[in-house]
């Protein structure tokens, strides 16, 4: 299941590179009106600290808290901080040597939260009429 988990992980973060690659600083921050609705820099922040957070919890073996790494809120920090943060992850994922139980959980509840956000991100995107990438695989 862990190689399953993965690699659905590796589409995700393939589909949120093209995303952030056809926005721009104006859509990134731009609300629709619905209550309680994140801005698209806002979903973006919360999954890049995500797996800046996973990632560190993974290699230590236990939750150790959120932190998001992000200070500059653009497209092209945006683009950065999700390639770096997914290579990071998969990086610490493949030196695991030890799956424990805990490490495992914690795999799943990234890949809920990845998906959870990119369901938001596409309703977001169609409200505001960007055109959706191919490779977003829930669109």
């Amino acid at each position: 299941m862990r190689k399953s988990i993965l690699e659905s992980l590796k589409n995700r973060f393939e589909s949120y590179k093209d995303i952030a690659e056809s926005l721009n600083d104006q859509k990134l921050g731009e609300k629709i009106d619905a209550p309680k609705h994140k801005s698209l820099l806002e979903h973006v922040w919360c999954v890049i600290g995500a797996r800046e957070s996973y990632a560190k919890a993974i290699e230590n073996g236990e939750w150790s808290g959120f932190t998001c790494s992000m200070s500059k809120y653009t497209t092209l920090e945006v683009i950065e901080k999700l390639r770096s943060s997914a290579e990071n992850f998969l990086a610490v994922a493949n030196n695991v040597t030890e799956w424990t139980d805990e490490r495992e959980e914690l795999l799943l509840k990234l890949s809920e939260h990845e998906v959870m956000h990119e369901g938001g991100i596409i309703r977001h995107m169609y409200a505001i009429e960007i055109d959706i990438p191919t490779s977003v695989q829930w669109a």
